[in-house]
């Protein structure tokens, strides 16, 4: 089967820019741009608009460039989930450098003061060849960050440390988490999306405690489906506190039957941490596997 790949090389008279991007999700509604909605008309928003991460970014791009730009981001995040390391990547008309072509030398200075600091640009440069910020990805890394046993969190943490009333037994966390290392099909632990695959496959899957006695979540996986991770942690803890047994969350996985929404942790404790990519002369066959491997579904958390 042919695979067509016209999303991985600009058009004619475009060129690609990878950006490196952090921020905290806490007063957006996720990466992705949506529609306006009635239910968020105010007098402060006559217009319903909804807050996102992707039109904020998309905005300050498009006023550099001059004309309307569009990004592709590595990973969608949910609302309320942050980043220390996503990527991006925009495809940019060559008659928006006029007096300098293809001058993006001072962008990181000029979007950072267009934005709000919410958002801060950590690197911009020319995308290499077949570079796509989604479909080149080897894997996405995320922390999820818990204050168990009720304990005092400052106003500074408070912002991507979710608490928790009970205290949590690590080590039963961590065994757990080890068992869950490889491909699977994890559509119990995936909020359901029409088309999309769930088989994903996690790499690295770890529990420890933090020397300020935070217990820290660490995860890494080729992707992740819609609320994967937060969902997985409900598990953990639940083994962690004692409520259920190792086996409990291994047949949720086996059986493939969705435990109850009550078991997805909070966004806030979660924070993309990397996103990994192979070396420039992969690019391409990397982005070839990932397309013809599953659906083109969005992946998220």
């Amino acid at each position: 089967m042919t695979i067509e790949l016209p999303v991985l090389t600009p058009e004619d008279g475009f060129r690609r820019i990878k950006i490196e991007i952090a921020y905290d999700g806490s007063n957006f509604n996720g990466w992705a741009r949506q529609k306006d909605d009635p239910s968020y008309i105010s007098k402060e928003n006559p217009s319903g608009s909804i807050r996102t991460l992707q039109e904020e970014i998309e905005k300050a791009l498009s006023l550099l460039a001059h004309d309307p730009v569009q990004t592709i981001v590595a990973g969608r995040t949910d609302a309320g989930v942050h980043a220390i390391k996503q990527v991006i990547h925009a495809d940019i008309p060559l008659n928006s450098f006029t007096d300098e072509p293809w001058d993006i030398s001072n962008w990181e200075y000029k979007l950072n003061r267009i934005l709000t600091p919410e958002i801060r640009v950590k690197k911009v440069e020319q995308a290499p060849p077949y570079f796509h910020a989604r479909f080149s990805a080897l894997s996405r890394s995320y922390i999820y960050k818990i204050a168990d046993n009720n304990q005092f969190i400052s106003p500074l943490e408070r912002l991507d440390v979710a608490t928790w009333y009970r205290g949590l037994d690590v080590a039963k966390m961590n065994k757990l988490a080890a068992r869950f290392i490889g491909e699977f099909d994890f559509v119990a632990f995936c909020k359901y999306r029409e088309n999309s695959s769930t088989i994903r496959e996690i790499q690295e899957f770890t529990v420890s405690r933090s020397k300020n006695n935070l217990v820290e979540v660490r995860i890494t996986a080729d992707a992740f489906c819609y609320n994967m991770v937060r969902s997985l942690v409900g598990a953990l803890v639940a083994v962690g506190e004692g409520r259920f047994e190792e086996n409990w969350a291994l047949e949720i996985l086996e059986n493939k039957v969705r435990p109850s929404d009550s078991y997805v942790f909070p966004a806030q404790g979660l924070t993309l941490t990397n996103v990994n990519y192979p070396p420039d002369n992969e690019l391409l066959e990397r982005a070839k596997r990932t397309i013809g491997r599953r659906d083109l579904e969005a992946e998220s958390d």
